[in-house]
């Protein structure tokens, strides 16, 4: 089973008022450089077999700080890019949010597509698509983190959650939080959702019961036993 820790960048100076979307040379803040060490920190136990990145700047940043220390370089994957925004990019939050688009993109997501930009279905579309080709190259034991944008990790993790695109703002995603994701054979499984704690990964249930699975299911039946 593959594990997928995925990684939202620290702050920037733009991140909350205005739709950074793909702007050049925004760069973590002070703040978003503290909340990156402290996410190396959070994942300092787990075994990474890679370490993957959106090209933006804040992204690539915070994953370095993983990176750092461990001895691993940063692979760069175009298609954790943050969504194309198009002509929305740049804009205050509070003046976009007297478009009429707006409540398309709240309410009907999978059919908003941003003027001069790229459609959220597309976004997931080609996100979800890296996720599954990161897995096929590191295969059922690798572990691996993903640092990506906020709409981004949600598409992918409602995509994980068998969720239709319209419900995707229902799921957080904050700066330098981490959902891990475990994709089994037959379907993914949600670990963690906008965690801001130490981590720890449970074991495989084959690897931790010793055995082979021959219930035919990769889910617990009455809740499993959880992790010691």
């Amino acid at each position: 089973m593959t594990t997928l820790l995925l990684a939202r960048h620290g702050l920037t100076d733009l991140t909350g008022p205005v739709l950074a979307g793909r702007t050049p040379g925004v760069h973590l803040s002070e703040a978003g450089r503290a909340q990156a060490a402290a996410l190396a920190g959070r994942v300092a136990g787990v075994r990474l077999d890679a370490i993957v990145s959106s090209p933006l700047e804040r992204c690539r940043e915070t994953a370095q700080a993983v990176a750092q220390g461990r001895g691993m370089d940063v692979s760069i994957d175009e298609r954790l890019i943050e969504c194309g925004y198009g002509e929305w990019t740049g804009r205050p939050l509070k003046e976009l949010a007297k478009e009429p688009l707006w409540q398309v993109v709240q309410a009907h997501p999978s059919a908003a597509t941003f003027p001069e930009g790229e459609s959220l279905a597309e976004m997931q579309h080609r996100a979800v698509a890296a996720v599954r080709e990161w897995n096929q190259r590191l295969g059922g034991k690798g572990v691996y983190l993903a640092c990506s944008h906020g709409d981004v990790i949600k598409a992918i993790v409602a995509d994980a959650l068998g969720l239709h695109l319209d419900h995707f703002q229902r799921i957080t995603a904050d700066p330098a939080a981490l959902t891990v994701i475990r994709y089994a054979p037959l379907r993914p499984f949600v670990l963690r959702l906008n965690d801001m704690g130490e981590l720890r990964l449970p074991e495989d249930s084959e690897e931790k019961d010793g055995g082979e699975n021959i219930t035919g299911s990769d889910a617990a039946v009455g809740g499993g036993p959880g992790t010691t």
